[in-house]
């Protein structure tokens, strides 16, 4: 199969192909398997940190001919080869029986008149037979030399691998994986570690699909057979299942095949590499699995439980790399249930070692790592939040994760200082143009790796503020009024990185969670505007969590409710309605119920304008539950105060009540139910609205079922429905008295007064204050 790299790519690199290249290429078809192992050590050497010279090889065809010489004499089997009962012909030599077994030639009955006959350089005759070139009956016997020439093909392509993303996708191409893998069968240690090593580049990178390593189901319990083999399989083999693990089905395969039992002895192995590799396997294993978190929290290891091991693991004096790793893996156990948030381990040192982890004596990354793993650990967790805020002044600390620079400009004018010192020497001017290059290039490289640090800083800050102030009220005061909070958190609603905006639109949401802080800082800074910007064009993920805030900063306490409503966000939310996300639906859903709530005629009439009763209708079948009873809410704030229900029940009366029927008579939960018959009682209220239900016999019915429901929500809101029924309103009207002692009559007569009766009765003192309230009205 062809090879190819992308179009632009191809014809800029075949621009450069020269005729070296080519000569490497050339070399690999010669005749003389010598020259080719030559030639394959050769085209090694020339690779090594040359991605330019790996383009061309690539481009020149020399993948396809590596893997077939690969390949070559390659097959499933080769765990043990046999050849019995041949006959080894030689000058002068007979041998009757030959066995050979791996690379070792042993000889039965052999006649070699009466010269010396070895397995290793043969000597019949005087002469020197090669084992590397023995004929069986007309056929190749690979020996140690083809297993030498194999091995520094496979280095070759792991070498190739090592380039651009471009070389990775060419190599994939060219179906390098299962060649690998089938290499892997081989008894020769040597090559399954260079098939290994060269798995592991392949499949760390971003291009490889992982699902390659589960096509074969025999590939994943021989990896496991290959971790005891030496060191360096047990640091490959684990480096392929951490970056192969990406689902929750890759864990289960990876934990059924025994993935714990076989790792976990590394955890204590002399070399550095391997525990450190088994430990990320573990992490990625654990992450958001019950399943592998209660079996690891059990496993011992050396005698010592597992999370024992871990916790020696946080020590200060070991590499950085290790204590965050197992502070990983020690959260993930957490977080799946393994480990109790309250447990020593995890408030003693898991938590204290993470903040370590966020101060500026650490690296980038690492602020990084720590700062997102710390808010994934407290986020479900009040008390851990407590804790952390109060320890090494967190709050304060995240503030200098802000201070590294965060826009292209800045960075380019640091390292345009550090361009200008460098000075060349004389004897380099020749070289100067090319150097000056390369610099542009590396420096290029060195402002993408800081901008890209600059955005992670920010967007674990924000993560783990909106963790710390998700629930405690003083911690949200603190920190906002931490130094330029709100100005940081607005400037990241519209940053370039998508992944800071939502970051930051998260923080945003957990301190509107706030009522002081909605009336205060959010008013102050307008945050609605920027907001409200981002709700425009923005990906669902960020739709999600700014149509969350939004729901907040509607609520009837937030001085943003009324400029918000003025801008126009009616149209947007009824459009998020029909949103095929259950949680935009449920947003913005929510957003029009906490708007609807004690409003005006006029912006309950612009809701039901935009939302349209199809649409309305359409929610209120909806089967996603939550949308469901946000649709209800929204129902029952737009059936407040009299005038308003009687308005819109004249105009929608016969729909509303087709719904409240279907849902009543549904399968439904009992909240769903509650909110249902709640909506009845408003309209129970109404003064010509409740007409819809006293010439409804049908509801009626179902109201007086509900009444003597065994679940007390349930009666209690069919008994409101009833007492609003037969209220008997002070100062009414002569007709509006005679409409109120007719409906008495009506409900006594269908035996609504036995069963108010028998309520005043009932253990629920709601219930039965209830009961006894619409009882005196019948009295009076």
């Amino acid at each position: 199969m062809a090879c190819l790299l992308e179009a632009p790519l191809r014809i800029s690199v075949l621009s450069e192909v020269t005729a070296t290249s080519r000569h490497y290429v050339d070399r690999l078809f010669h005749p003389d398997p010598q020259k080719v192992l030559q030639g394959v050590i050769d085209m090694k050497n020339a690779v090594i940190g040359n991605n330019k010279q790996k383009a061309n090889l690539i481009v020149l065809g020399a993948v396809p001919r590596l893997l077939y010489l690969l390949q070559q004499g390659l097959s499933s089997s080769e765990l043990r080869t046999e050849v019995l009962g041949s006959e080894l012909r030689t000058e002068g030599a007979v041998v009757l029986r030959t066995e050979v077994l791996g690379s070792e030639l042993r000889t039965e009955g052999a006649v070699v008149l009466g010269s010396e006959l070895r397995t290793e350089g043969v000597v019949v005759l005087g002469s020197d037979l090669r084992t590397e070139c023995v004929v069986l009956l007309g056929s190749e016997l690979r020996t140690k030399g083809a297993v030498v020439l194999r091995t520094e093909c496979v280095v070759v392509l792991g070498s190739l691998a090592m380039g651009t993303e471009n070389n990775i996708k060419s190599l994939v191409d060219c179906h390098i994986i299962p060649a690998l893998l089938q290499g892997l069968v081989c008894p020769d240690l040597v090559f399954i570690e260079a098939c290994l090593r060269c798995l592991r580049t392949v499949f760390i990178s971003p291009v490889t699909p992982v699902q390659l390593l589960y096509t074969d189901p025999t590939v994943i319990p021989h990896l496991m057979s290959l971790l005891s083999r030496s060191p360096r399989t047990q640091d490959y083999i684990t480096q392929i299942f951490s970056h192969c693990c990406k689902s929750p089905e890759h864990q289960t395969v990876l934990f059924n095949h025994g993935a714990i039992q076989n790792i976990a002895p590394m955890l204590i192995s002399l070399s550095y590499k391997v525990r450190m590799q088994a430990l990320k396997c573990f992490s990625v294993l654990a992450y958001e699995n019950t399943q592998v978190s209660m079996t690891l929290v059990n496993v011992l290891v050396d005698g010592d439980l597992l999370s024992q091991v871990f916790v020696r693991m946080l020590q200060r004096d070991l590499p950085i790399e290790m204590q965050l790793t197992a502070a990983k893996c020690l959260t993930y156990m957490c977080r799946a249930g393994a480990i109790r948030t309250d447990d020593r381990c995890i408030v003693l040192k898991t938590l204290p070692c993470l903040v370590r982890m966020c101060s500026k004596e650490r690296l980038l990354e690492e602020r990084v790592e720590g700062a997102e793993t710390l808010a994934y650990l407290m986020e479900p967790d009040v008390e851990l939040q407590r804790i952390a805020s109060v320890t090494d002044h967190l709050v304060a600390m995240l503030a200098d994760y802000f201070k590294y620079p965060s826009s292209v400009s800045a960075i380019t004018d640091i390292k345009r200082v550090r361009h200008w010192t460098v000075v060349f020497e004389p004897s380099q001017a020749v070289l100067q143009g090319r150097e000056n290059s390369d610099h542009q290039e590396n420096t290029e490289t060195v402002l993408d790796h800081d901008l890209k640090h600059a955005h992670e800083l920010r967007q674990a800050a924000f993560k783990l503020y909106a963790s710390l102030g998700s629930n405690d009220e003083d911690i949200r005061k603190k920190i906002t009024e931490t130094e330029n909070m709100m100005d940081r958190i607005v400037s990241g609603l519209s940053e370039s990185s998508i992944k800071v905006r939502l970051a930051a639109v998260r923080c945003l949401h957990s301190l509107s969670r706030s009522v002081q802080q909605l009336r205060t800082s959010f008013h102050d800074h307008a945050v609605w505007k920027p907001l409200m910007k981002l709700l425009q064009n923005a990906p669902d993920e960020v739709l999600v969590m700014a149509s969350s805030t939004l729901c907040n900063l509607l609520l009837e306490f937030s001085p943003s409710k009324e400029p918000i409503l003025e801008s126009g966000v009616v149209e947007l939310l009824c459009s998020l309605t029909q949103s095929d996300s259950p949680a935009l639906r449920v947003n913005g859903i929510w957003a029009l119920m906490n708007m609807a709530f004690q409003a005006d005629q006029k912006v309950k009439g612009e809701i039901v304008r935009a939302l349209g009763t199809e649409q309305l209708f359409r929610l209120l079948s909806d089967p996603d539950t939550n949308v469901l009873m946000k649709t209800l809410g929204l129902l029952r704030n737009l059936l407040s105060t009299r005038p308003h229900i009687d308005q819109i029940m004249s105009s929608h009366g016969k729909q509303i009540m087709q719904a409240v029927t279907l849902i009543l008579e549904g399968e439904h939960s009992i909240e769903v139910k509650e909110q249902t018959l709640c909506i009845l009682a408003n309209i129970a209220d109404g003064n010509t609205a409740k007409e819809l239900i006293m010439t409804n016999d049908d509801i009626l019915q179902k109201i007086k079922y509900y009444m003597g429901h065994s679940n007390a929500k349930l009666q209690l809101a069919a008994t409101f429905c009833i007492s609003n029924l037969i209220w008997n309103e002070e100062g009414s009207e002569a007709d509006a008295m005679t409409g109120c002692q007719e409906r008495q009559d009506k409900l006594r007569e269908l035996g609504f007064v036995d069963i108010l009766h028998k309520l005043t009765q009932a253990l629920d003192p709601n219930l039965c204050e209830r009961a006894k309230t619409a009882m005196q009205h019948y009295l009076a």
